[in-house]
This record gives structure tokens, C-alpha cells and sequence, in this order.
């Protein structure tokens, strides 16, 4: 390796190790498609399963599932089975999840400042939740059902 390139090297893994941990750990969790999402909507109040698929119209129910699931093992949310009939399962932000809030109504004000006219990163100017018309900053209220 070449004096220059070794020197790159070096700087490049020192500010790899000067980021924090924490906040490394919370865009491992947050920064997966979906999460920040329904922990948004589940901001606003408790959801059913079938109100958190009506707030984010265009998510598979497998990733759904995949991500509660990940939000529950993470402490983050609660999941709870509802006496029947029906079967339901009702989904809360545990007081960790609702720690969230301030930081996703921050991040979404930035987001309409400095991001250009609510188009997504595919170019998508409907964005993940087309006819959901939820953001930290402008939330949707979903009904349990």
C-alpha cells in the first residue's frame, strides 16, 4: 500500500471508530426501510395489526411482521393479545418507543425543510405511505378498530 493510500486508510477507520455507538445502534434499528415508519404511527396511539397496513399502504404484511417483530425483541414495542373473538393484536410503543417521539418530529421537520417537495429517494413523489398522508410532523391518527 502507498504512503498516501495508508495515511486514507487511517483517517477513514478513525472516524469509523469515532462515531458513537449509540447512535450507530439506533440507525442499525431505525435506519431499516419501515421501522422509523411504524414507530411513527404507533406514536400517536396503540394500532391493530391491519391499522398499522392502512397507515403504510404499500408495505408487504411479511416485512410488517418482520419489523414488529424487530421493534418488539429491541424493547421498543409491545405486543399484546386481545381476548376474542376475533383474535386481535394490539401494538404500543413501550416508554423506550415513546422516547422516540421528540427525535422522529425533529428528523420530520427536517425532512420538510431540507428535502425537496416530498419526493422519496426512489423519486416516488407519493413516498412510502400514498394515501396514508402520516409524518412525525403531520400524523395520522389510526383508529383501532
Amino acid at each position: 500500500m502507498q504512503r498516501g493510500q495508508q495515511a486514507q486508510a487511517e483517517l477513514g477507520a478513525e472516524v469509523c471508530t469515532g462515531v458513537d455507538i449509540a447512535l450507530t445502534r439506533v440507525f442499525e434499528l431505525l435506519g431499516k426501510r419501515w421501522t422509523g415508519l411504524i414507530v411513527a404511527v404507533l406514536t400517536q396511539r396503540a394500532a391493530y395489526y391491519a391499522d398499522l397496513r392502512r397507515s403504510l399502504p404499500k408495505i408487504s404484511e411479511r416485512m410488517l411482521s418482520d419489523r414488529l417483530s424487530e421493534l418488539v425483541d429491541a424493547g421498543l414495542v409491545v405486543r399484546e393479545v386481545d381476548e376474542g373473538p376475533p383474535l386481535r393484536v394490539t401494538y404500543r410503543l413501550t416508554e423506550a418507543g415513546l422516547g422516540l417521539g421528540p427525535a422522529l418530529h425533529e428528523l420530520g421537520q427536517w425532512a420538510e425543510t431540507y428535502l425537496l417537495g416530498g419526493i422519496d429517494a426512489a423519486g416516488d413523489p407519493a413516498g412510502p405511505c400514498a394515501g396514508a398522508h402520516a409524518s412525525p410532523s403531520r400524523p395520522q391518527q389510526p383508529e383501532i378498530c
